[in-house]
């Protein structure tokens, strides 16, 4: 009898989420989120109803299964900014690689995808939330770069994540418009310059990794 290894366990799990989470996007999108149950989704896969629910406690992570890379990402961005780089060139650069690779936690989901959240008012609503957390986030990261004053990162991380959730939104206004990938992209890349660049005076300088060493 062959022994499963830890990694070959990790990759049957990881393949069963994702055979999980593509059945129920399909549901999703051709039946809408609210008609669709976790026994047609287990049904489709072919596992157990538990099998579903361990893998997706919310029914909306099922259809957001990118949440927590969606949460962390703004976060992430700033921990990871190069030495001499504020915390909005950062974002701003980020930003710049997401509209580069059409990348989805940017918005860039498609027309059937986009149009199954704004048909959902859970999803929608679900979305808000995310949106939330992921401001949450972004405000703890830059209170380890610049703690002082103690509202400053939480009242930067709320200008910042303004910018990038009207940025989100712009991308799937326009996807359900029924723009392509590659016309949103060159439309929305001046429209960010525009957005950041508000941001430039007041934020510009916030954050700056190695700041604090020098001083």
């Amino acid at each position: 009898m062959g022994i499963e290894t830890p990694g070959l366990r990790e990759s049957k799990k990881r393949e069963t989420r994702q055979l999980i989470s593509d059945h129920a996007t399909r549901l999703f999108i051709e039946q809408g989120f609210e008609q669709t149950t976790i026994a047609e989704i287990a049904a489709a896969a072919r596992v157990a109803k538990k099998t579903v629910t361990n893998y997706f406690p919310r029914k909306e992570d099922l259809a957001l299964d990118h949440h927590e890379q969606f949460t962390a990402s703004l976060a992430r961005a700033v921990a990871g900014r190069a030495e001499g780089e504020s915390a909005l060139a950062a974002l701003r650069r980020e930003f710049d690689a997401a509209l580069e690779a059409r990348d989805p936690v940017a918005g860039f989901a498609g027309p059937a995808f986009a149009r199954m959240i704004a048909e959902s008012p859970t999803l929608t609503a679900r979305l808000r939330d995310l949106h939330d957390q992921r401001e949450e986030a972004l405000a703890g990261a830059l209170a380890e770069a610049a703690p002082s004053p103690t509202i400053a990162p939480r009242a930067a991380a709320a200008l910042l994540t303004a910018a990038e959730r009207l940025l989100f939104e712009r991308i799937q206004e326009l996807t359900l418009a029924g723009r392509t990938n590659d016309e949103i992209a060159v439309e929305v890349a001046p429209e960010a310059t525009h957005a950041f660049d508000l941001l430039e005076a007041s934020l510009g300088d916030f954050a700056v990794a190695g700041a604090e060493a020098e001083a």
